[in-house]
């Protein structure tokens, strides 16, 4: 009797595997870094081969670490970093080149030819998106023309495109299935999430072949078993969501209203928003949340930029401190921020702000700021991020948020949390199992195969670890709030030197 889900989580900066039993709980965890290549200022690689190799590597280990046979391994589910692209050969399987990561810019130029063009609310209103080089489209249509042949070859059905979901499952199917799931086509620029198919109109704008992109199945649903040389039993493939949506559904946020905050490097919040996407008066993105059967549910998304990543600049840019443990202890030794306000927009700002020349500020200085006001403003600003994210979901949708739902390793960080609650003003609640993103994969893959029969019994595998209530008054709130937009509007206003 198989009873084991295999979890693939294949993400920006490693290959993680987890295997969770039938409660929800893990058995074993395997992960693996993955090279961060950078062949110029502004281009983010990863080798698709070691894309492969480390994810398939983890997952034998988790295996072993478990003393679990495949035999035992009801399904497989991939949570995956979204937008990155690969495109490889039909025939042999080898990458036409370098898989472009989500971060890299290097289309920022042609994709403000396409808004000087005016296709810009085209492509929203169609895809949810804003024209970015975030999204894959631009970075395919970049491999299809600086690829010596490689547009030839497109044309005539010889490679294929995909997200990392369609090369692992391509890899993992011994290349039966050149497939991704409706979550992440609603991250290519190329996908009508209206009509849930790839848009003619928008593939034509790019220079997109139809012969290179994957079918789009469902979330939950079996699409493949697993090549027989793989493992000792060929394993059903059963759930594909992209990362943030994975942890949308980890955390159990299955109906309008729900919504999750993940707090990574940058942080990324979903709000559930039922069955049709919304247009967003923020510039926020609409977004298939996940595809089960025949029903497509929705969310809108806000990106920060910088969430976890501004203590990571304290310790290595600024030497403020030693380890990023520190950043409790030190911000908790005094009572406030002392008036500091941190916007770290050291890239630009992201939802709902996208102001790309925006720059990094710390402002209320005095002669009594100490390194603890500054570290407690650097936890504080990943707060008032999310505050302006959600502030403007909910007027976006017109959908209250009862609480929110968090996950990442700065959410592990109980200041922090009892700050989001208070400026905030409603509850925020950190889950026992913090892996939503594996876990979500997880529940979707399971789903399909009756290994939990159904939403209501994962739905109750959920259990929170901590709940934090908001204790800071309505109007001390606003007060806190409007000095933080203040201080956004200095972000925004700096004068920048000559290019």
């Amino acid at each position: 009797m198989s009873r084991y889900i295999l979890a693939l989580h294949q993400g920006t900066t490693s290959s993680r595997a987890v295997i969770f039993d039938a409660s929800g709980g893990v058995h074993a965890v395997a992960q693996k870094e993955l090279t961060q290549i950078y062949p110029h200022p502004g281009w983010v690689e990863h080798d698709p081969l070691e894309i492969w190799s480390s994810q398939i590597g983890v997952a034998a280990e988790a295996l072993s670490r478990a003393g679990v046979s495949a035999h035992e391994i009801a399904a497989i589910g991939i949570a995956n970093q979204r937008e990155t692209t690969v495109v490889w050969h039909r025939r042999t399987g080898e990458p036409l080149c370098n898989a472009i990561v989500w971060q890299d810019r290097r289309t920022a130029a042609f994709c403000e030819r396409l808004k000087a063009q005016g296709v810009g609310p085209l492509f929203e209103s169609r895809t949810g998106l804003v024209v970015d080089p975030h999204f894959s489209g631009t970075k395919l249509r970049w491999m299809l023309d600086q690829v010596p042949g490689a547009r030839e070859a497109a044309e005539s059905g010889e490679l294929a495109f995909g997200t990392v979901d369609s090369w692992l499952v391509w890899k993992l199917s011994g290349g039966a299935r050149h497939v991704t799931d409706a979550s992440n086509a609603s991250r290519t620029l190329l996908f009508n999430i209206h009509a849930g198919v790839w848009d003619d109109k928008l593939l034509g704008i790019l220079g997109i072949p139809r012969a290179v992109l994957p079918e789009v199945v469902a979330s939950s649903g079996e699409v493949a078993l697993t090549d027989a040389d793989l493992f000792s039993a060929r394993i059903p493939i059963a759930g594909i969501a992209g990362d943030q949506q994975a942890a949308l559904f980890g955390q159990c946020c299955h109906e309008a209203g729900m919504a999750k905050n993940t707090y990574g490097t940058g942080c990324f919040l979903l709000l559930h928003t039922g069955d049709a996407p919304t247009h967003s008066k923020s510039s926020l993105l609409a977004t298939v949340a996940w595809r089960i059967r025949d029903r497509t549910e929705f969310a809108d998304e806000g990106s920060v930029f910088i969430g976890g990543a501004v203590v990571q600049w304290l310790r290595d840019g600024l030497g403020l401190i030693r380890s990023t443990d520190e950043i409790e202890p030190l911000a908790a030794s005094v009572a406030d921020s002392g008036g500091v306000h941190f916007v770290p927009a050291f890239t630009g700002l992201g939802a709902p702000h996208w102001d790309p020349n925006a720059r990094g500020i710390i402002c209320g200085l005095t002669c009594s700021t100490s390194r603890a006001h500054v570290a407690r403003a650097a936890l504080e600003s990943m707060a008032f991020q999310t505050v302006d994210v959600l502030r403007a979901m909910q007027a976006d949708a017109g959908i209250g948020v009862a609480e929110l739902r968090v996950d990442g390793a700065a959410a592990r960080n109980d200041l922090l949390m009892q700050f989001q609650a208070d400026i905030l003003g409603v509850p925020v609640v950190r889950p026992r199992i913090m892996d939503t993103t594996a876990l979500g994969a997880a529940f979707l893959a399971g789903l399909a195969v009756g290994y939990w029969s159904d939403r209501e019994q994962v739905t109750a595998l959920w259990e929170q670890d901590r709940r934090f209530e908001p204790t800071l008054p309505a109007d001390a709130v606003e007060r806190r709030y409007a000095a933080w937009r203040e201080a956004v509007a200095r972000a925004k206003s700096q004068l920048r030197p000559p290019a």
